[in-house]
């Protein structure tokens, strides 16, 4: 049994990996800005949820006391991105050296260069950096895109097709390997158990490559509503995510630099220790069925207060 600090871990992939050290019986810490936001975690009988600033040095200092090990995985789509993925994993190594915890697992993203197009990427590339030179015992993995129950890139894609006909797509050829996230807590939790991950930089991704066009469609089909993907220009997408940036769309200037980026993995296999990476077709009509459900039953219950 050991005291893991999930920093992060109130979101998707860190629920995930949350959820399975609190079966193995590992006792947690997870902070988060707002404790409403992690209802779904206080259930875990070995897990603790704090409301903490994680970027005060103070308050990190404070968590940091009696760890043995810390994973580290806040990541944003938009907003100051140096702040969360380069000045946090600086200021993580430094209370963690502090308080004299060695052991560091930090999830990055695929696609992350110091001279990458996007700032995103390279802001990811610089919290790599600032943990590799803490001197701490490090694991950096790089997962492609995550999908699973409640996540935001195939749920997305089917419930925005359950409200259009048709669908505009910038970078319709961008690459991608989509991995479960089951398949990314699996690993993260096996880092910490395996001496041989530490100074290692593990990409992830599933056992398939698709284009953002073929996940598009997919998403439709599985959940009954495939609307008609219309692929734009580039001055066309770049108007697109401009217009979306204002709005609080879910697309920007910088993501849309990001999809320029093949996000697939350099080499098979797409897993470390031998894992046998999950498709997407085994585990995404599930989900997104259920998704499809729900838009449904809430268009009912609004026609019935009309």
């Amino acid at each position: 049994m050991s005291h893991i600090l999930i920093i992060g871990g109130t979101g998707f992939i860190g629920s995930a990996i949350a959820r399975r050290l609190a079966a193995q019986g590992h006792l947690l810490c997870l902070p988060t800005r707002r404790r409403e936001r992690a209802k779904h975690l206080t259930t875990l009988p070995t897990a603790s949820v704090v409301e903490a600033d994680v970027h005060d040095p103070a308050v990190l200092a404070r968590l940091m006391r009696g760890q043995d090990a810390v994973i580290s995985l806040v990541g944003i789509l938009r907003g100051n991105f140096m702040r969360a993925h380069a000045e946090l994993p600086a200021k993580i190594a430094a209370a963690a050296k502090a308080a004299g915890v060695r052991r560091i697992v930090h999830i990055s993203a695929l696609g992350a260069a110091a001279d990458a197009a996007s700032a995103y990427q390279r802001s990811k590339a610089a919290g790599e950096a600032a943990l590799r030179d803490s001197g701490l015992d490090v694991t950096i993995l790089r997962p492609s895109v995550v999908f699973g129950a409640g996540d935001s890139f195939m749920t997305l894609f089917a419930g925005l097709q359950a409200l259009f006909p048709v669908l505009p797509l910038a970078c319709p050829q961008a690459r991608m390997q989509p991995v479960w996230v089951e398949d990314v807590a699996r690993v993260a939790t096996l880092c910490l158990q395996r001496a041989e991950s530490v100074g290692q930089t593990y990409e992830l991704g599933g056992p398939a490559v698709y284009t953002l066009r073929e996940l598009v469609e997919y998403a439709g089909a599985v959940s009954g509503h495939r609307a008609l993907a219309i692929g734009l220009p580039d001055p066309l997408a770049w108007l697109q995510a401009f217009s979306m940036e204002i709005i609080g769309g879910p697309m920007t200037r910088d993501n849309l630099l990001s999809l320029r980026t093949p996000n697939v993995c350099a080499s098979a296999p797409a897993l470390p220790f031998a894992l046998e990476a999950t498709a997407l077709e085994a585990i995404a009509p599930a989900y997104l069925g259920r998704a499809q459900r729900t838009v449904k039953n809430d268009r009912r219950r609004e026609s019935a207060r009309r």
